[in-house]
């Protein structure tokens, strides 16, 4: 089992923004910006296009939820979404809070924050995404 599955799993510690039976939406522990969330079918499959066509399309739903529960918590002007894919084998979104397309720079530093700073980005989300998703 890979390291997102066992994320998804509760195996390993994370910081949920929001979860349903299909998907599960953390953040990713180097931030580009406050609210950088990632989001991961929980069945394990390396590249997002070999999910079935049915999957994906619930998959970018979940997505979209999840990109206006972050909207909600941590006003921008859009939420940028990228697929990458070859850091870790197993399919996820990037939804990154954008003030300008430079917050979308993967080679840029990344944010340091506190235990407590990400739980509190994380209860955000969630209580955004708990209202948008009913």
């Amino acid at each position: 089992m890979g390291i997102f599955a066992k994320i998804a799993a509760g195996e390993i510690p994370s910081y949920k923004c929001a979860a349903n039976d299909e998907f599960y939406a953390f953040l990713d522990i180097n931030p580009m910006v406050k609210g950088h969330t990632l989001v991961i079918p929980r069945r394990e499959v390396d590249y997002i296009f070999d999910m079935e066509d049915d999957e994906i399309a619930r998959f970018q739903v979940f997505a979209k939820k999840v990109a206006m529960a972050i909207k909600a918590a941590f006003p921008c002007v859009k939420v940028g979404e990228a697929v990458l894919g070859l850091e870790v084998p197993h399919a996820h979104i990037h939804l990154v809070p954008m003030q300008s397309e430079k917050d979308m720079n993967f080679s840029a530093p990344k944010l340091k924050l506190s235990d407590e700073e990400f739980a509190a980005i994380a209860a955000k989300i969630l209580a955004e995404y708990e209202k948008i998703a009913g």
